[in-house]
């Protein structure tokens, strides 16, 4: 049997792991920053671990909102989307995240574009 993303991405301790450097990424990116600086850090990063524990296979624990609810009238610009799956290859990269799972990872970012660009 093979093992789904969530347990190849290291279950909940990697997968939260991986979302809070994910986050860390977006303080850091310049491109992006200003729309993270006045959040409520430690919320965002439980909620981008739980999103992502649930859709790569794991428990389904996420209490937020949808994506494109969450987005909504933010106007999020196509470079701006750009520079979230810049910042998840980053992420992944700390992680030590192999290559075929990067890909898997970046093709569910990829997949949610149209809920969050320009909505």
């Amino acid at each position: 049997m093979t093992a789904t993303l969530y347990e190849r991405l290291g279950a909940t301790p990697g997968i939260t792991r991986l979302a809070g450097d994910l986050v860390d990424q977006h303080l850091k990116n310049e491109h992006i920053a200003t729309r993270f600086a006045k959040s409520d850090l430690p919320r965002m990063k439980q909620l981008a671990a739980t999103f992502f524990i649930g859709a790569t296979g794991g428990p389904q624990v996420y209490e937020g909102k949808d994506m494109l609810s969450a987005h909504k009238g933010m106007n999020i610009s196509a470079e701006e989307f750009m520079a979230v799956l810049d910042d998840a290859l980053a992420a992944m990269d700390k992680n030590k995240v192999g290559p075929s799972e990067q890909a898997e990872v970046l093709f569910a970012f990829y997949s949610m574009r149209s809920q969050v660009v320009h909505v």
